[in-house]
């Protein structure tokens, strides 16, 4: 049973998204704009040039604050204003190389950040519903070949992985602590990795495909043989309007849910760009660019998400084909100086028909 996703709930409830300048802040803004919300977004500037949120036009559609997850004073101020019903957690520093080159920034971000916002719902009357999305990451890694449960021990490797982790601990701490009588539906949501139209990130695969087609260069892949659970960006986003929803509602549906494809859909990275060349186009082709002196990265990683499809019925709608697809063709419509809005809105829908 696949339960449709029932988005006219957000029509006119005040919704509160921190990195709404990021990818899947502006994706998820979108989706909250066009099922009527009033979205509140706060964030650091969009962190690539050029990026999705100032290529969508969203900013002209939501109240857009521009602002650091890490100054309290200035955040408490917005939220405030903003007085949300429901809150969505994305600020982070969200590239595991990154955190290598600047640790300090990361754990500040990452964790600091979610003490923040916690801190904010602490001492707001108007908010009912809370989700901190943190990453697959935060599990302590021993590469087998079966999916990780929530109930699995957090301890990530690396500064971004750990400090994914330390957000969970935090979260967890301030439910216990503060929310223990049930005022707030409080989850946090452990994602794998996404693909979609509208990436321009650093140090990822498919946005480094785009801009080498972009520049009509050969692909290079760095860890062609690294296993990874990918989905399209609207698969997760939906879990997440999903879970917020749902705990709104009835708060017994708080928790800590795996969101991610089906084992199907967990490839190497190398199986990743066969599919990106065959969807884009024969001119696409990539080589092994393998790095001796690489920082560690897991080489496999996969999430057990039965829970999440036994409690709400969920199961993922497109597979990697249709993600690649769909991916490829935002692509080309940036690419040419299409309409970017009239394609995010387009997918979106064709997304919601197939839910």
């Amino acid at each position: 049973m696949n339960k449709r996703i029932d988005f006219s709930f957000y029509k006119g409830k005040k919704v509160f998204v921190t990195g709404h300048t990021g990818f899947k802040g502006t994706w998820l803004c979108k989706i909250l704009v066009n099922a009527g919300a009033i979205v509140t977004g706060y964030s650091t500037n969009p962190p690539t040039t050029p990026s999705l949120f100032d290529i969508s036009g969203i900013s002209e559609e939501i109240h857009s604050i521009i602002g650091d997850i890490r100054n309290y004073d200035a955040l408490k101020a917005a939220f405030d204003e903003a007085q949300p019903e429901i809150v969505f957690h994305l600020a982070a520093q969200p590239i595991v190389r990154d955190s290598y080159k600047d640790p300090r920034y990361t754990y500040d971000t990452n964790v600091m950040g979610t003490v923040n916002i916690l801190e904010c719902v602490r001492q707001s009357h108007s908010v009912k519903s809370v989700l901190n999305v943190t990453t697959d990451k935060v599990y302590h890694n021993n590469e087998w070949e079966w999916g990780y449960r929530e109930n699995e021990p957090l301890d990530g490797f690396d500064p971004y992985s750990n400090s994914k982790s330390c957000s969970e601990l935090v979260t967890h701490s301030y439910k216990n602590s503060f929310f223990a009588d049930n005022s707030v539906a409080i989850s946090t949501a452990r994602a794998g990795n996404v693909i979609g139209g509208g990436d321009f990130a650093n140090d990822r695969i498919i946005p480094d495909c785009v801009r080498a087609m972009e520049k009509g260069q050969v692909i290079g892949v760095r860890n062609p043989y690294s296993t990874r659970p990918y989905q399209h960006v609207l698969e997760p986003l939906a879990v997440y309007l999903m879970i917020a929803q749902k705990q709104y509602e009835d708060i017994t549906y708080q928790g800590y849910y795996n969101v991610g494809p089906d084992d199907c859909d967990c490839v190497t990275t190398g199986e990743l760009v066969d599919l990106f060349c065959k969807c884009w186009g024969q001119e696409a082709k990539w080589e092994n660019q393998a790095e001796d002196n690489a920082p560690h990265e897991a080489n496999f990683l996969k999430l057990d998400c039965s829970k999440v499809k036994s409690t709400f019925g969920w199961k993922p709608c497109w597979h990697m084909e249709e993600c690649m697809e769909m991916t490829c063709r935002f692509s080309k419509v940036w690419l040419a100086s299409g309409n970017v809005a009239a394609e995010m809105n387009k997918e979106i829908k064709e997304f919601m028909e197939e839910r």
